[in-house]
Protein backbone atom coordinates (compact mmCIF):
# COMPACT_ATOMS: atom_id res chain seq x y z
CA UNK A 1 0.00 0.00 0.00
CA UNK A 2 1.19 3.42 -0.90
CA UNK A 3 1.86 5.97 1.90
CA UNK A 4 -0.30 8.92 1.96
CA UNK A 5 1.02 12.89 1.09
CA UNK A 6 -0.42 13.24 4.54
CA UNK A 7 2.05 11.05 6.13
CA UNK A 8 5.13 11.60 3.92
CA UNK A 9 4.85 15.16 5.03
CA UNK A 10 4.82 13.79 8.89
CA UNK A 11 7.85 12.73 8.61
CA UNK A 12 10.54 14.98 9.54
CA UNK A 13 13.50 15.56 6.87
CA UNK A 14 16.62 14.36 7.48
CA UNK A 15 19.03 17.04 9.26
CA UNK A 16 21.73 18.61 7.28
CA UNK A 17 23.82 19.42 10.29
CA UNK A 18 24.85 15.13 10.22
CA UNK A 19 27.98 14.61 9.09
CA UNK A 20 27.82 10.84 7.46
CA UNK A 21 31.37 10.77 6.11
CA UNK A 22 34.11 8.21 7.45
CA UNK A 23 37.70 8.75 7.71
CA UNK A 24 39.96 6.75 5.45
CA UNK A 25 41.79 4.90 8.30
CA UNK A 26 38.39 4.02 9.51
CA UNK A 27 37.16 2.58 6.25
CA UNK A 28 40.49 0.68 5.83
CA UNK A 29 40.39 -1.10 9.40
CA UNK A 30 36.66 -1.73 8.90
CA UNK A 31 37.18 -3.38 5.71
CA UNK A 32 40.33 -5.41 7.42
CA UNK A 33 38.55 -6.52 10.32
CA UNK A 34 35.73 -7.54 7.53
CA UNK A 35 38.22 -9.54 5.51
CA UNK A 36 40.20 -11.03 8.37
CA UNK A 37 36.24 -11.95 9.98
CA UNK A 38 35.42 -13.94 6.47
CA UNK A 39 39.25 -15.28 6.08
CA UNK A 40 38.80 -16.58 10.22
CA UNK A 41 35.05 -18.36 9.32
CA UNK A 42 36.35 -19.93 6.07
CA UNK A 43 39.24 -21.59 7.53
CA UNK A 44 37.54 -22.60 10.50
CA UNK A 45 34.16 -22.98 10.03
CA UNK A 46 33.60 -23.61 6.15
CA UNK A 47 37.09 -25.27 5.35
CA UNK A 48 35.74 -28.63 4.21
CA UNK A 49 39.41 -30.43 4.74
CA UNK A 50 41.84 -29.38 6.92
CA UNK A 51 45.62 -29.48 5.74
CA UNK A 52 48.32 -31.70 8.21
CA UNK A 53 49.98 -28.61 9.92
CA UNK A 54 53.40 -31.39 9.84
CA UNK A 55 53.85 -30.51 6.28
CA UNK A 56 56.52 -28.20 5.85
CA UNK A 57 55.85 -24.59 3.92
CA UNK A 58 57.58 -24.14 0.88
CA UNK A 59 60.97 -22.71 1.04
CA UNK A 60 61.78 -20.73 -2.21
CA UNK A 61 65.07 -21.49 -3.52
CA UNK A 62 67.00 -18.78 -6.19
CA UNK A 63 67.52 -19.00 -9.70
CA UNK A 64 64.44 -20.54 -10.71
CA UNK A 65 63.59 -19.99 -13.97
CA UNK A 66 62.22 -21.28 -17.27
CA UNK A 67 59.14 -23.14 -18.97
CA UNK A 68 57.12 -25.89 -17.73
CA UNK A 69 54.97 -28.27 -19.96
CA UNK A 70 52.15 -30.16 -18.04
CA UNK A 71 50.28 -32.50 -20.00
CA UNK A 72 47.94 -35.24 -18.58
CA UNK A 73 44.55 -35.31 -16.85
CA UNK A 74 41.13 -33.65 -16.48
CA UNK A 75 40.46 -34.25 -13.06
CA UNK A 76 43.82 -32.83 -11.98
CA UNK A 77 42.77 -29.65 -14.16
CA UNK A 78 42.10 -27.23 -11.17
CA UNK A 79 44.97 -28.65 -8.72
CA UNK A 80 47.41 -27.53 -11.58
CA UNK A 81 45.75 -24.21 -12.04
CA UNK A 82 45.92 -23.27 -8.54
CA UNK A 83 49.26 -24.69 -7.83
CA UNK A 84 51.04 -23.17 -10.61
CA UNK A 85 49.22 -19.59 -10.31
CA UNK A 86 51.08 -20.24 -6.44
CA UNK A 87 54.35 -21.31 -7.38
CA UNK A 88 54.29 -18.23 -10.02
CA UNK A 89 53.52 -15.98 -7.46
CA UNK A 90 57.19 -16.71 -5.88
CA UNK A 91 59.15 -17.06 -9.61
CA UNK A 92 57.68 -14.86 -11.74
CA UNK A 93 59.84 -15.81 -14.23
CA UNK A 94 58.62 -19.24 -15.20
CA UNK A 95 55.72 -19.67 -17.49
CA UNK A 96 53.67 -22.89 -17.30
CA UNK A 97 51.51 -24.46 -20.31
CA UNK A 98 49.11 -26.61 -18.54
CA UNK A 99 47.01 -29.22 -21.31
CA UNK A 100 44.55 -31.50 -19.54
CA UNK A 101 43.14 -33.61 -22.48
CA UNK A 102 43.58 -37.11 -20.04
CA UNK A 103 45.30 -39.40 -18.14
CA UNK A 104 45.90 -41.14 -21.63
CA UNK A 105 47.46 -38.14 -23.16
CA UNK A 106 50.14 -37.76 -20.20
CA UNK A 107 52.76 -41.13 -20.72
CA UNK A 108 53.19 -39.93 -24.56
CA UNK A 109 53.72 -36.16 -23.86
CA UNK A 110 56.22 -37.46 -21.19
CA UNK A 111 57.97 -40.32 -23.32
CA UNK A 112 58.75 -37.81 -26.32
CA UNK A 113 59.42 -34.85 -24.61
CA UNK A 114 56.65 -32.89 -24.66
CA UNK A 115 56.21 -32.50 -21.12
CA UNK A 116 58.24 -32.40 -17.53
CA UNK A 117 55.10 -32.82 -15.73
CA UNK A 118 52.47 -35.78 -16.51
CA UNK A 119 49.22 -35.58 -14.19
CA UNK A 120 47.13 -38.54 -14.01
CA UNK A 121 44.17 -39.94 -11.91
CA UNK A 122 45.50 -43.47 -12.31
CA UNK A 123 48.87 -45.21 -12.05
CA UNK A 124 50.68 -45.95 -15.80
CA UNK A 125 50.01 -49.28 -17.07
CA UNK A 126 52.39 -51.88 -17.34
CA UNK A 127 52.46 -50.83 -21.21
CA UNK A 128 53.37 -47.62 -20.48
CA UNK A 129 55.82 -48.18 -18.45
CA UNK A 130 57.74 -50.24 -20.38
CA UNK A 131 57.39 -47.92 -23.63
CA UNK A 132 59.26 -44.88 -21.49
CA UNK A 133 61.51 -47.98 -19.89
CA UNK A 134 62.48 -48.96 -23.72
CA UNK A 135 63.85 -45.25 -24.23
CA UNK A 136 65.29 -44.31 -21.59
CA UNK A 137 66.36 -47.45 -19.51
CA UNK A 138 65.11 -46.73 -16.39
CA UNK A 139 61.01 -46.31 -15.16
CA UNK A 140 59.26 -43.13 -14.81
CA UNK A 141 59.22 -41.66 -11.24
CA UNK A 142 55.60 -40.36 -9.82
CA UNK A 143 54.52 -38.78 -7.09
CA UNK A 144 51.04 -38.75 -5.13
CA UNK A 145 50.20 -35.56 -5.27
CA UNK A 146 46.69 -35.41 -3.85
CA UNK A 147 43.63 -38.23 -2.42
CA UNK A 148 40.24 -38.14 -3.91
CA UNK A 149 37.36 -40.08 -3.52
CA UNK A 150 35.38 -41.42 -6.87
CA UNK A 151 32.20 -40.33 -6.41
CA UNK A 152 28.90 -41.59 -7.93
CA UNK A 153 26.48 -38.67 -8.62
CA UNK A 154 22.67 -38.46 -8.65
CA UNK A 155 20.65 -34.83 -9.36
CA UNK A 156 19.81 -33.60 -5.90
CA UNK A 157 16.02 -34.49 -6.01
CA UNK A 158 17.49 -38.35 -6.15
CA UNK A 159 16.24 -39.54 -2.62
CA UNK A 160 18.12 -42.96 -3.41
CA UNK A 161 20.28 -43.91 -0.16
CA UNK A 162 22.78 -45.71 -1.25
CA UNK A 163 23.96 -48.62 -3.74
CA UNK A 164 26.09 -51.41 -3.47
CA UNK A 165 29.17 -51.81 -6.26
CA UNK A 166 26.93 -54.46 -7.77
CA UNK A 167 24.34 -52.23 -8.11
CA UNK A 168 26.82 -49.98 -9.60
CA UNK A 169 27.90 -52.67 -12.43
CA UNK A 170 24.52 -53.18 -13.11
CA UNK A 171 23.62 -49.85 -13.80
CA UNK A 172 26.83 -48.78 -15.74
CA UNK A 173 27.85 -52.38 -17.59
CA UNK A 174 27.06 -54.68 -19.86
CA UNK A 175 29.02 -57.36 -18.81
CA UNK A 176 28.19 -57.69 -15.24
CA UNK A 177 31.20 -58.97 -14.16
CA UNK A 178 29.66 -58.49 -10.35
CA UNK A 179 27.30 -61.36 -10.97
CA UNK A 180 24.08 -58.80 -10.90
CA UNK A 181 21.42 -58.39 -13.34
CA UNK A 182 21.10 -55.33 -16.00
CA UNK A 183 19.51 -52.22 -13.97
CA UNK A 184 17.68 -49.86 -16.43
CA UNK A 185 15.25 -48.07 -14.02
CA UNK A 186 15.27 -46.16 -10.72
CA UNK A 187 12.86 -48.64 -9.47
CA UNK A 188 15.56 -51.70 -10.31
CA UNK A 189 17.91 -49.87 -7.87
CA UNK A 190 14.95 -49.71 -5.12
CA UNK A 191 12.85 -46.19 -5.69
CA UNK A 192 9.39 -46.43 -5.28
CA UNK A 193 6.52 -44.03 -6.13
CA UNK A 194 7.00 -41.52 -9.16
CA UNK A 195 10.86 -42.48 -9.12
CA UNK A 196 10.18 -46.12 -10.07
CA UNK A 197 9.61 -46.33 -14.08
CA UNK A 198 12.11 -43.29 -14.36
CA UNK A 199 15.16 -44.57 -16.93
CA UNK A 200 18.20 -44.04 -15.94
CA UNK A 201 20.56 -41.84 -17.67
CA UNK A 202 24.14 -42.68 -17.45
CA UNK A 203 26.75 -40.14 -17.48
CA UNK A 204 30.83 -41.12 -17.87
CA UNK A 205 34.06 -40.06 -18.76
CA UNK A 206 35.61 -40.35 -21.99
CA UNK A 207 37.81 -42.83 -22.72
CA UNK A 208 41.01 -41.15 -22.54
CA UNK A 209 40.44 -39.99 -18.75
CA UNK A 210 42.45 -42.39 -16.09
CA UNK A 211 38.84 -41.86 -13.99
CA UNK A 212 37.13 -43.87 -17.31
CA UNK A 213 39.94 -46.39 -16.33
CA UNK A 214 39.94 -46.46 -13.08
CA UNK A 215 36.36 -46.78 -12.44
CA UNK A 216 35.97 -49.69 -15.15
CA UNK A 217 38.53 -51.62 -13.26
CA UNK A 218 37.69 -51.16 -9.84
CA UNK A 219 33.49 -50.47 -9.97
CA UNK A 220 33.24 -52.78 -12.86
CA UNK A 221 35.99 -55.14 -12.03
CA UNK A 222 37.36 -54.65 -15.85
CA UNK A 223 33.65 -55.02 -17.26
CA UNK A 224 32.60 -53.07 -20.74
CA UNK A 225 30.20 -49.74 -20.51
CA UNK A 226 26.96 -49.94 -21.51
CA UNK A 227 26.78 -47.88 -24.98
CA UNK A 228 23.85 -45.72 -23.83
CA UNK A 229 26.73 -43.45 -21.03
CA UNK A 230 26.98 -40.12 -22.36
CA UNK A 231 30.83 -39.57 -22.19
CA UNK A 232 32.27 -36.12 -21.61
CA UNK A 233 34.72 -34.39 -19.06
CA UNK A 234 34.64 -33.98 -15.59
CA UNK A 235 32.76 -30.86 -15.44
CA UNK A 236 30.29 -31.90 -18.08
CA UNK A 237 29.45 -35.32 -16.22
CA UNK A 238 28.87 -33.34 -13.12
CA UNK A 239 26.33 -31.00 -15.19
CA UNK A 240 24.74 -33.43 -17.12
CA UNK A 241 23.48 -34.88 -14.07
CA UNK A 242 22.57 -31.79 -12.24
CA UNK A 243 20.26 -30.96 -15.07
CA UNK A 244 19.05 -34.38 -15.28
CA UNK A 245 16.47 -35.74 -12.75
CA UNK A 246 16.63 -39.44 -13.78
CA UNK A 247 21.00 -38.84 -14.35
CA UNK A 248 23.70 -40.77 -12.53
CA UNK A 249 27.58 -40.26 -12.98
CA UNK A 250 31.25 -40.87 -11.72
CA UNK A 251 33.54 -38.33 -11.57
CA UNK A 252 36.16 -37.32 -8.94
CA UNK A 253 34.95 -35.54 -5.49
CA UNK A 254 36.58 -31.96 -6.32
CA UNK A 255 33.69 -31.94 -9.59
CA UNK A 256 30.95 -31.69 -7.14
CA UNK A 257 28.48 -29.09 -7.03
CA UNK A 258 25.09 -27.55 -4.94
CA UNK A 259 23.19 -29.15 -8.18
CA UNK A 260 24.02 -33.03 -7.14
CA UNK A 261 24.32 -35.58 -4.54
CA UNK A 262 27.05 -38.28 -3.83
CA UNK A 263 25.62 -42.07 -3.10
CA UNK A 264 27.23 -43.42 -0.32
CA UNK A 265 28.69 -46.67 -1.61
CA UNK A 266 29.13 -50.21 0.16
CA UNK A 267 30.90 -53.45 -1.18
CA UNK A 268 27.56 -55.53 0.15
CA UNK A 269 24.18 -53.74 1.48
CA UNK A 270 23.74 -52.63 4.58
CA UNK A 271 26.78 -50.25 5.50
CA UNK A 272 26.87 -47.91 3.34
CA UNK A 273 29.85 -45.71 3.30
CA UNK A 274 29.95 -41.78 2.39
CA UNK A 275 32.73 -40.29 -0.05
CA UNK A 276 34.26 -38.08 2.71
CA UNK A 277 37.32 -37.16 3.62
CA UNK A 278 38.05 -39.68 6.51
CA UNK A 279 36.69 -42.54 5.02
CA UNK A 280 39.33 -41.65 1.71
CA UNK A 281 42.27 -41.98 4.30
CA UNK A 282 41.31 -44.64 6.00
CA UNK A 283 40.28 -46.80 3.23
CA UNK A 284 36.81 -47.47 3.92
CA UNK A 285 35.05 -45.85 0.66
CA UNK A 286 35.68 -48.04 -1.77
CA UNK A 287 36.74 -46.05 -4.71
CA UNK A 288 39.28 -44.22 -2.99
CA UNK A 289 42.48 -43.35 -5.01
CA UNK A 290 45.63 -41.33 -4.87
CA UNK A 291 46.63 -38.69 -7.65
CA UNK A 292 49.51 -38.55 -9.24
CA UNK A 293 52.30 -36.57 -11.14
CA UNK A 294 54.64 -38.97 -13.07
CA UNK A 295 57.86 -37.29 -13.97
CA UNK A 296 61.12 -38.26 -15.92
CA UNK A 297 63.70 -38.76 -12.77
CA UNK A 298 67.09 -41.09 -13.26
CA UNK A 299 67.00 -43.48 -10.28
CA UNK A 300 68.70 -42.70 -7.07
CA UNK A 301 69.17 -39.10 -8.54
CA UNK A 302 67.70 -35.95 -6.60
CA UNK A 303 64.64 -34.47 -8.73
CA UNK A 304 66.24 -31.26 -9.03
CA UNK A 305 65.89 -27.68 -11.01
CA UNK A 306 62.56 -26.43 -12.43
CA UNK A 307 60.32 -29.34 -12.11
CA UNK A 308 62.13 -30.25 -8.83
CA UNK A 309 60.80 -27.44 -7.09
CA UNK A 310 57.02 -27.47 -8.90
CA UNK A 311 56.97 -31.04 -7.27
CA UNK A 312 58.14 -29.85 -4.12
CA UNK A 313 55.78 -27.20 -4.24
CA UNK A 314 52.88 -29.19 -4.43
CA UNK A 315 53.60 -31.45 -1.72
CA UNK A 316 54.42 -28.31 0.68
CA UNK A 317 51.47 -26.49 2.91
CA UNK A 318 51.09 -24.25 0.36
CA UNK A 319 50.65 -26.79 -2.04
CA UNK A 320 48.43 -29.02 -0.10
CA UNK A 321 46.07 -25.83 0.56
CA UNK A 322 45.85 -25.59 -3.32
CA UNK A 323 45.13 -29.03 -3.55
CA UNK A 324 41.95 -28.35 -0.87
CA UNK A 325 41.09 -24.91 -2.85
CA UNK A 326 40.54 -27.01 -5.68
CA UNK A 327 37.99 -28.67 -3.33
CA UNK A 328 40.70 -32.01 -3.55
CA UNK A 329 41.65 -34.14 -0.13
CA UNK A 330 44.88 -33.43 0.75
CA UNK A 331 47.84 -35.61 1.85
CA UNK A 332 48.74 -36.63 5.41
CA UNK A 333 52.26 -35.61 6.38
CA UNK A 334 52.90 -38.90 6.39
CA UNK A 335 52.18 -39.89 3.08
CA UNK A 336 53.97 -36.60 1.69
CA UNK A 337 57.69 -37.63 3.34
CA UNK A 338 57.15 -40.95 2.48
CA UNK A 339 56.50 -39.93 -1.54
CA UNK A 340 59.01 -37.45 -1.50
CA UNK A 341 61.46 -40.30 -0.23
CA UNK A 342 60.77 -42.39 -2.73
CA UNK A 343 58.61 -44.56 -0.62
CA UNK A 344 55.62 -45.30 -2.73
Amino acid sequence: MSTSATKQHDVPPPRGDIDFSMSIPVVLTAAGLMLIGCWSAWYFFWRPFPVDSAIPHYTKVNNVSGKLESVGSDTLTDVMAYCSRGFREIYPEVTIQLEDKGSATAPPALIDGKSQLAPMSRPMTEDEIGTFENKYGYKPTFYKVALDALAIYVNKSNPIRGMTLQQVDGVFSSTLKRGGSSLQTWGSVGLSGDWANKIITLYGRDNVSGTNAYFKQHALQNGDFKTTVHEDISESVVDGVANDPSGIGYSGIGWKTSQVRTVPLAETAGHFVEPTYKNALDGTYPLARFLYIYVNQRPGQPLNGLTGEFIKYILSREGQEAVVEAKFFPLPAKTVSETLGGKN
